[in-house]
Parts: structure tokens; C-alpha cells; sequence
């Protein structure tokens, strides 16, 4: 029998109807709808239905609070209405109708890039191998290369060149399936289209300069003839006639009647886009991503070329911070497609990406020197350092020097200056690659000696300038741990808590449940600091927040799990023996990542013992995804506990602070 018959019934109605819902999701707390018309929402009559907590509007989608059973609502609701289907990453992309254009601009560039950058990775690390045992004279008095010598290792350079030209050559393919996937239209004829761009009947787009015009071969349909011409690493050709796919999809699923769509809108769609991208969008997306990478690699060949380097190194770690360095990786393709056959192939730009990526680890480096005594600091310190010098940066930025602001402007400084020194010679990449330190292995053979000079710029700049000014501006007791003692008062209380917690474990936990351990290492912050209406407006209740710096939630106590997020498990739900429930929520909107990054230890009904891990989570995919990390512990049901007390503005150790107390 359904719970919310009456209410769903009701919700429907006042939402405007079927007709007017877009999409509809859920998340651990909230129905997500992206609503046709928001004016036709009733909210005000919509929070008096008997189950609803509240409703807001964020992110161009309706929130209604339902709470905990929030999942057999939604599925009595989809019910109902008649719209199952409706997935989050479909809401996720119909709200975007309600966003500006440049939001929508970089939002979908991100999107569009994140699940390729893997290969251009993968890809850069095989070329910059390439590049070490088919470029490098080490053999016969510096006179023959690695392959010239040995036929197994001609063999290797030769059977790598598959993945190259699969990443870098039929790159078109991956960006038109990615905004196929990201835009929620059919994929597989976004990977059709993508393969008619780079298809062996045409021209290889990296052979047209050296290709006369005569010999270029033509489509001939009598009144007009077309090149029949490749578009092999072209991004931003690629992304024109990926978009002109997906609107034409779009167009002709809205007016065509679904009886026939099956055979209409595939055909209808897919057709008229390959001529347009062969004969409207192609050309101009050539002509206009040539023109971006010709003035990108002027700025860096000019006299002016030291500003520029200069200004892009500057600015590249905040860049990295607003998400908005997927234009950059953009901007790089396209200048290797272009520099392909040109005297100097390769990208400048990689370079000094590299080089931001290390100047940032020297400045968490020089911070992890400054608090060695403060052991708290270095459980941050130590992995942000080792992941920046790796070539991911958001830990050291976004957990270290963000947090006391001039280890970041110190690395931007020594940034800038590896960037002008790298330019200065000319260093080029191969490809994009890997960041960091083993960013070296995508750079040219002949480049080597300058680019160890520009990275160890990036290592002793910052690094210098961090020591100094951090031992100006760091208090005694953030060097050496003890803020988090004068800050909570519980100092005195750490041996007796540590004694006690010895005599409980041989009484099996008979005494009362008094407090709740932190579920995470990080930063405790207040509730209202959290990036999202629903947690700071306390609707769901009172709790706190951690801005974690590992990547599994542990229990707080001992408790029985009673909801969780199954499909997504990014939060779950507990009941303790005094009755009081505590949801668990692990970043802000994470629901849309649809469990990409997270990995649910627990199920409803698991009897779970204090310190248990219920939720691993990838911390560098929720901030590749632009989601906030903060992690709530909201209680939502009080049951038998009183005088609840919230902890924070300390650095919490998982299983061990407290961060909640009651009677």
C-alpha cells in the first residue's frame, strides 16, 4: 500500500503538473525538479503538505525537503506522475536551462572534458615515452637513439603509436561522445558522428599544409564541391558539430510523436549534422581554433612573451580553483593539432602548467617543514604535497595554502618565474600529460636541460619564500599544534578521555551514550558555513560540518544503519540506542555525481560499531566535479538525548574527537 498517496498527489498538482517537470530526481533529503515554468510552482502551499520541510531553488532546479523517506516518495511520486526514467544526470543538464550563458559555457566545457582527461593523461605519458626512446641520442657517442639500436624497442615505439593516434588523432570521437553523454542525448550517435570527423576516406587533417590544394580530394555534387578533409584533433571544430547533434536531437525528439521517434530522431538527427559538420561547422571551427592557437602561441613567441608566460603562471593555480582550467586543456589541444607540421610542434602551455602544479607543492612542502611539530597539520601536509608534485593540486590548494592564503601567493610568484624562464628557452611538450614532476617526461629531448631549470625554480622560489613569510605569520601554536587544544578546551581531558575509553572496551559499552567521535579527519566547521540552504538553514536540524582531509566516514558510535543512498552512496543514516538519528552527507550536491567516487560499506539495517567504516568517498573527483567536500553530520532526531552540544573550529582525527555531546 502507498505512504504518500495523497501527498504525492498534491505535490504533482501544485509543482504545475506533469507538463511542467523537465526532470525529476532525488538526493538523501530532496526531491530535484527542473521545472518548465518556476512561476507555476506553488511553494507556499507546497510546504504545508504534511511531509514537506521546505523548498528553495539552487543550481536551476526546485528543491522540495522530504527528508530520510525521501526515496519512497520519489518512487511513489515517479509512479504516479508516470516519469520513471528521469535520471539525476538528465536533472543535472535540463537545469542548466535556468543558468546564464557563460555559466552554462564553462559548466559544460568542464563536463565535457573531465571524463577525457584520463586519456590525454594516459596519451601524454605514452608520447613522453616515445619521446625518451625514439628522440634521445644515448648510444654510440651520443650519435643513435634507443630504437636505432635495438628492433625490440622499434617494436614497442612503433605498437605505442596506437594508443597516441587514438587519443590525440581521433580525439573528436571522445569530445562528441562526451558532450553527447554530458547534454543526455544518444551517445552512440555522438561516437558515429565523431568517427565520420576522422574517418580513413578523408584527408588526414594534419596532412592538409603539406597537402597541395589540387590533390586534396572533394565530395563532387555537381553544383558544388567539398573537401573531403579530417578533422584529427581539432577540439573546437569537434565541439561545434557535437553541439549541432545534440540540438538537433533534441529538436526533432520534442516535435516528432514517440510511436515513430525510434526510427525518426536517430535518423533525422544524425544525418543533417553530419553535413553541417562536414560543410558549415567544420571549416569554421577549424578556422576559429586555429586562430585561438595561432594568437595562444604568438603571445608565447612574441617580444611580449615574458609577460604572458609570466601573467599565466601567476594565475593558473586560481584558475585551477574556479574549474575554469578545462579551457586551458581546450586551448592546449588545439594548439598541438595546429603546431602539429610547424617547425616547433608541440605546446608551450603544458610546460607551465607543470611548473604551477610543483611551485604549489614547494610552498605545502615548505608549510610541512614549518609544522613538524604540529602533527595534525602534517596528516594534511605530507598527501597534499606528494599529490601536488604528482600533478594534482587541489589538496595542497584547496587544504593548505588557500587555508592560510601566502603559501599560495608565494607559489604563484615562483610559478610566474618558472613560467617566463620556460618560455624564455622555448620549452615545448610533446602533449598534455602528466602535472607535476613527471610532467618532464612529456617534454621534447632538446628541452630538457631548461625545463630542469624552470623546475627547479618552481621548487626553491616558493619554497624560500614560504619559509620566510610563514615564519613571520604563523603563531606558536600553528606551528606547533596546539590550536586545536586552546581553541576546544578538551586538552585537559585527552588522557582521561583515553583512560576511559580503555575501561569501556573491557565493559563492552555498557555505559550511556554521552557523546558522538568525529566521522572524519579535517576542520570542524559550523553548520551555517556549508554551501547549501537546506544544512545551513538548519531545516533537517542541528549538527556540524568537516572539511575532510581523508576519504573514509567512520562511525561516531555504536548504531544501527537506518537509510541509505544505495544507487549513489554518498549518505546514510543512523539510529543510536537513545533513539537519536543522524544523517550523514558526504559533500554539497553530490547526488549528481550518481556514485561516480563513492563506494557505500554498509546497508540498511547493518549493525555498526563505533569507528566501523560506512562511506569511502574520492575526494579529487567530488572537486573535479565542482562540488563542495564539506561532510554534515546532522542530528535529525534527538530521541531520548538532551542538552546536545555541537564542537567546532578544531581539527577533528576520525574515531577519536568528539564533536557532538548531550545528557
Amino acid at each position: 500500500m502507498a505512504k504518500y498517496t495523497e501527498e504525492v498527489k498534491q505535490l504533482l498538482e501544485l509543482v504545475g503538473g506533469k507538463e511542467n517537470i523537465s526532470a525529476v530526481s532525488h538526493c538523501m533529503t530532496r526531491m530535484r525538479f527542473v521545472l518548465v515554468d518556476e512561476k507555476k510552482a506553488n511553494a507556499k502551499e507546497i510546504e504545508k503538505i504534511k511531509c514537506v520541510k521546505g523548498t528553495f531553488t539552487q543550481a536551476g532546479q526546485y528543491q522540495v525537503i522530504i527528508g530520510n523517506d525521501v526515496s519512497t516518495f520519489y518512487n511513489e511520486f515517479t509512479g504516479y506522475a508516470g516519469i520513471e526514467g528521469v535520471s539525476k544526470e538528465a536533472a543535472k543538464q535540463a537545469a542548466k536551462s535556468n543558468q546564464n550563458w557563460i555559466q552554462k559555457l564553462m559548466s559544460n566545457l568542464g563536463e565535457i572534458f573531465a571524463p577525457i582527461i584520463p586519456a590525454l593523461i594516459c596519451g601524454g605519458l605514452v608520447l613522453g615515452f616515445r619521446n625518451v626512446i625514439d628522440g634521445i641520442k644515448l648510444f654510440e657517442d651520443g650519435t643513435k637513439t634507443l630504437i636505432e639500436i635495438s628492433q625490440f624497442w622499434a617494436g614497442v615505439d612503433s605498437f605505442l603509436w596506437l594508443i597516441g593516434e587514438a587519443v590525440f588523432w581521433l580525439l573528436p570521437v571522445g569530445i562528441v561522445w562526451s558532450i553527447t553523454k554530458k547534454m543526455g542525448t544518444t551517445q552512440i550517435l555522438g561516437i558515429i558522428l565523431g568517427l565520420t570527423l576522422v574517418s580513413s576516406q578523408l584527408l588526414n587533417g594534419f596532412d592538409v599544409a603539406t597537402t597541395a590544394a589540387a590533390d586534396i580530394p572533394k565530395w563532387d555534387f555537381g553544383f558544388a564541391k567539398v573537401d573531403m578533409i579530417g578533422y584529427q584533433g581539432q577540439v573546437i571544430a569537434s565541439m561545434m558539430a557535437g553541439f549541432v547533434l545534440v540540438y538537433l536531437e533534441k529538436f526533432f525528439r520534442k516535435i516528432c510523436p514517440a510511436v515513430i521517434s525510434m526510427i525518426v530522431v536517430p535518423f533525422c538527427s544524425l544525418v543533417p549534422a553530419v553535413f553541417i559538420a562536414h560543410m558549415v561547422v567544420g571549416p569554421i571551427g577549424w578556422t576559429v581554433g586555429n586562430a585561438i592557437a595561432d594568437v595562444v602561441y604568438a603571445g608565447l613567441t612574441s617580444n611580449i612573451r615574458f609577460i604572458f608566460a609570466g601573467l599565466f603562471g601567476f594565475l593558473y593555480a586560481p584558475i585551477v580553483m574556479t574549474g575554469l582550467h578545462h579551457m586551458t586543456n581546450a586551448i592546449d589541444s588545439q594548439v598541438i593539432s595546429t603546431m602539429q607540421n610547424s617547425a616547433t610542434p608541440g605546446t608551450n602551455l603544458w610546460p607551465m602548467i607543470a611548473l604551477s602544479n610543483i611551485a604549489q607543492g614547494s610552498s605545502v612542502l615548505a608549510m610541512s617543514i614549518l609544522q613538524k611539530k604540529n602533527e595534525r597539520a602534517q596528516q594534511v601536509n605530507v598527501p597534499a604535497c606528494i599529490s601536488c608534485y604528482l600533478g594534482v593540486t587541489e589538496p595542497a590548494l584547496f587544504g593548505v595554502n588557500l587555508k592560510y592564503g601566502f603559501p599560495l601567493i608565494c607559489g604563484m610568484i615562483g610559478s610566474a618565474c618558472a613560467a617566463m624562464v620556460s618560455v624564455g628557452f622555448g620549452v615545448r611538450a610533446v602533449s598534455i600529460g602528466v602535472g607535476g614532476l613527471p610532467g618532464i617526461l612529456s617534454i621534447y629531448s632538446e628541452c630538457y636541460v631548461p625545463f630542469l631549470l624552470a623546475m627547479a625554480i618552481a621548487v626553491v622560489i616558493p619554497f624560500v619564500l614560504t619559509m620566510i613569510v610563514g615564519k613571520a605569520k604563523l603563531s606558536l601554536a600553528e606551528r606547533r599544534g596546539e590550536e586545536a587544544e586552546e581553541e576546544t578546551g578538551l586538552a585537559d581531558e585527552t588522557p582521561a578521555a583515553e583512560a576511559v575509553e580503555g575501561s569501556t572496551e573491557k565493559a563492552e559499552n555498557t555505559e550511556p551514550l554521552t557523546e558522538l567521535k568525529a566521522g572524519l579527519s579535517g576542520k570542524v566547521i559550523p553548520l551555517d558555513d556549508v554551501p547549501d540552504d537546506v544544512f545551513s538553514q538548519h531545516v533537517m536540524g542541528d549538527g556540524v560540518a568537516i572539511e575532510p582531509v581523508n576519504d573514509t566516514v567512520v562511525a561516531p558510535a555504536d548504531a544501527t544503519v537506518g537509510v541509505v543512498m544505495a544507487d549513489t552512496g554518498h549518505a546514510c543514516g543512523l539510529v543510536f540506542a537513545n533513539e537519536m538519528e543522524l544523517l550523514i552527507h558526504v559533500g554539497v550536491d553530490t547526488v549528481d555525481m550518481n556514485g561516480d567516487g563513492f563506494e557505500l560499506l554498509v546497508k540498511e539495517g547493518d549493525k555498526v560499531k563505533a569507528g566501523q567504516p560506512l562511506i569511502r568517498f574520492d575526494k579529487s573527483k567530488i572537486k573535479a566535479a565542482g562540488h563542495p567536500t564539506a561532510t554534515v553530520f546532522i542530528v535529525t532526531e534527538e530521541g531520548q538525548a538532551k542538552n546536545i552540544q555541537y564542537f567546532t573550529g578544531m581539527d577533528a582525527e576520525a574515531g577519536n574527537t568528539p564533536i557532538i555531546r548531550f545528557e
